[in-house]
């Protein structure tokens, strides 16, 4: 790929992406097959006026090997120096940039009740850092392409051909082959902001999912919860910040607990190392009560046993079915670009963010408000080509907000 292309877009991922300023610290999370892009991009940030630059790398197959050795407890112990770390994290609030380049199968084959029970174990002890953390830091979530997964979407080509052949559809997902990136989002921004506006305007307190293949959902909405998307702003420092590279959706936070119907996934969910395929879950009084799925059930299964929250929904996301990463025609495997190719849903863990004014809350308040809490924030996709979504206000009014799996408004 162009160097050239790919320093534009190490700039997007820190300047647009992170929203870094001058004297901001910087953690990027990598896997070892991306040790060239991982220096251009420390480079774009040092050039962008980073303080120091820090990178922490990822080998999944190791992963693996500690889950085939290590039992559950060993697995979930958090040791005094990692504490440590995530403490002066939680002091100092780095910039967080983290590229996605693996396998989407990397773990298949794992014990998924021991990694739950790992997550479980851990998350006791790092949760009251974490939430201290939520809302106050830059992060931005982007993708390289790892050899494995280039040759999971494109299985017919060489590796090299294959690699390259993703570069050039990251990039273009992106809004970073052609143009200014920078420019590029600035508009793209903006286009989501309008959209959020005329939902925000509609009074919304349901959403209701009917789709030909069963779906057939109805969601409940929290009052003081708007619709967002696209740039986010730090409350801390005031920075713009864009998490997602790339990203097409309009999210809520619903109100948990109030979830009734069944909904059929339309695109397979890469959790954690695991592909999850052909799945579909049923919703009572809130709660995912029962599931299937043709490939990786148990894992499924586990995702929702995983805590209190995990059977609850903590995001409704709306993406056109004719959004550019559906256009491209690749099934990505990898959540970050297969969530913005269709409408979307999330188990667990809520946006505190989405609530109107929400730094006047205290946690524990949002969380009365409706606001889930989880160890995890899982989305799976729900968009097709004949999707309807309704909105419904406080006084009955039925809104069609989305139709044939586009906006309707």
């Amino acid at each position: 790929m162009d160097t050239q292309l790919l320093r534009r877009y190490a700039r997007l991922i820190a300047v647009t992406g992170g929203g870094l300023r001058p004297g901001q610290d910087v953690v990027i999370r990598a896997g070892l097959d991306q040790p060239d892009f991982t220096l251009m991009l420390a480079e774009e940030c040092y050039a962008a006026g980073a303080a120091r630059v820090e990178v922490e790398w990822e080998y999944p197959p190791l992963q693996k090997l500690d889950y085939e050795y290590l039992g559950a407890e060993a697995l979930g112990e958090v040791r005094a120096w990692q504490l440590a770390k995530l403490r002066y994290r939680a002091d100092t609030l780095p910039v967080m940039l983290y590229l996605e380049s693996a396998d989407p199968d990397a773990l298949a084959g794992i014990d998924q009740l021991k990694r739950a029970e790992a997550m479980r174990l851990r998350w006791a002890v790092t949760k009251p850092i974490s939430d201290e953390m939520e809302n106050r830091y830059q992060w931005c979530i982007a993708a390289v392409p790892g050899e494995a997964w280039a040759r999971k979407v494109f299985p017919g080509l060489a590796p090299a051909d294959a690699v390259e052949r993703l570069w050039e559809a990251i990039l273009r997902c992106s809004r970073a082959y052609e143009g200014d990136p920078a420019e590029n989002w600035a508009r793209h921004n903006a286009f989501l902001a309008e959209r959020c506006a005329k939902l925000n305007a509609l009074g919304l307190v349901r959403l209701e999912y009917r789709s030909a293949n069963g779906t057939e959902l109805s969601v409940g909405l929290i009052p003081e919860a708007l619709f967002l998307g696209g740039a986010e702003t730090n409350p801390v420092n005031g920075a713009a910040y864009n998490p997602n590279i790339p990203s097409e959706e309009v999210y809520v936070t619903p109100r948990a607990g109030e979830a009734e119907g069944i909904v059929y996934a339309t695109r397979p969910l890469s959790s954690r190392g695991v592909l999850i395929e052909d799945f579909w879950i049923r919703f009572e009084n809130g709660r995912a009560v029962d599931c299937g799925a043709r490939k990786n059930e148990e894992a499924l299964r586990a995702l929702i046993a995983m805590d209190e929250g995990s059977a609850m929904l903590g995001e409704c996301a709306l993406v056109p079915y004719m959004s550019p990463i559906r256009e491209s025609g690749l099934m990505f495997f990898n959540t970050l670009f297969d969530e913005n190719a269709a409408c979307h849903l999330a188990l667990g863990r809520g946006y505190t963010s989405n609530i109107r004014d929400y730094g006047k809350y205290t946690l524990e308040e949002l969380r009365a408000l409706g606001v889930n809490d989880s160890m995890v924030h899982e989305d799976f996709m729900i968009g097709s080509a004949d999707l309807s979504v309704t909105g419904v206000t406080a006084s009955g009014e039925r809104i069609p907000i989305f139709t044939g799996g586009g906006w309707a408004l």
